[in-house]
C-alpha cells in the first residue's frame, strides 16, 4: 500500500530546486501518487504573508536576525499544521521546496545565530514531522551567482533581501550545507546541480525512496 513521504528539496540560491519539483512532481503524478508540493516561506495564507515580509526589501525596515528566524519557523509551523501532516494522513507525497535545513544554513551559519537556539526553535515548529530524504542541490558559488543576476534580468525584478546580501553570507550558506550533508548522509543526498536539467532530475529519481515508507506526521 502507498504511504505519505516527506521529501524536502535544499540548496543555495538558483540551484534549480523549483524546476527539479515541478518535473518530479510531474513523473510522480504519471505514477499514480498523489502529490503537494510547497514551499518555504509559504504555502498557506499566514505563510504567504510571511514570505512577503521575509523576502521583499522596504525602506527603513530592518528584520532583526532573531526575528528572522522566529517568522520563518512561524510560516513553517502554520505549513505543517495546515498542509504537511493532513498530507501524509491522506497518503500523498508532499515535496517541500526548503524545509527546516535552509533555517540551520540562513539563520544559523549565514546570521551567525546560536545553533542550539535555532534547533530549538524548529523543533517547536515541526514536532515529529521530518522528512523521508532531503536532495540538497548542490552548484558552486560562482555559478549561483551567475544564475541570480541571470533571474533578476529575465523577470525585471529586483533581488530579495536574501540574494542582496553579500558573498560571505553565502560563503558560510554553502559551508552549512557541507556540513549537515556530512553529518546526515542517510538522509540527504547531494545532487549535481550544474549538470544538465534532465541529467539532474535522473539522479534524483535514480535515489527515490522505493518503496514508498511513511513519514512520521
Amino acid at each position: 500500500m502507498a504511504k505519505g513521504m516527506l521529501i524536502t528539496f535544499e540548496g543555495n540560491e538558483g540551484s534549480g530546486k523549483s524546476t527539479q519539483i515541478k518535473l518530479l512532481t510531474e513523473r510522480l503524478q504519471a505514477a499514480g501518487r498523489q502529490v503537494t508540493s510547497v514551499r518555504e516561506p509559504g504555502g498557506t495564507g499566514l505563510g504567504e504573508l510571511l514570505r512577503d515580509i521575509l523576502k521583499n526589501q522596504r525602506e527603513g525596515v530592518h528584520i532583526d536576525p532573531i526575528a528572522e528566524l522566529l517568522m520563518m519557523n512561524a510560516s513553517r509551523a502554520q505549513l505543517v499544521q495546515e498542509v504537511i501532516r493532513p498530507a501524509l494522513k491522506r497518503n500523498k507525497i508532499v515535496l517541500v521546496d526548503r524545509f527546516f535545513d535552509s533555517t540551520i544554513v540562513y539563520q544559523g551559519h549565514g546570521r551567525g545565530l546560536d545553533l542550539d537556539l535555532v534547533r530549538e526553535v524548529v523543533k517547536v515548529a515541526i514536532g515529529s514531522t521530518l522528512p523521508l530524504q532531503t536532495y540538497l542541490l548542490r552548484v558552486p558559488l560562482e555559478t549561483s551567482e551567475t544564475r541570480r543576476a541571470q533571474r533578476s534580468i529575465e523577470t525585471g525584478h529586483a533581488r530579495d533581501r536574501f540574494e542582496a546580501s553579500e558573498r560571505a553570507f553565502f560563503e558560510r550558506i554553502e559551508r552549512g550545507y557541507d556540513t549537515i550533508a556530512r553529518r546526515e548522509p542517510d538522509r540527504i543526498r547531494v545532487i549535481d546541480a550544474t549538470l544538465p536539467i534532465e541529467e539532474v532530475h535522473a539522479a534524483i529519481w535514480s535515489c527515490f525512496p522505493k518503496p514508498c515508507k511513511p513519514s512520521r506526521g
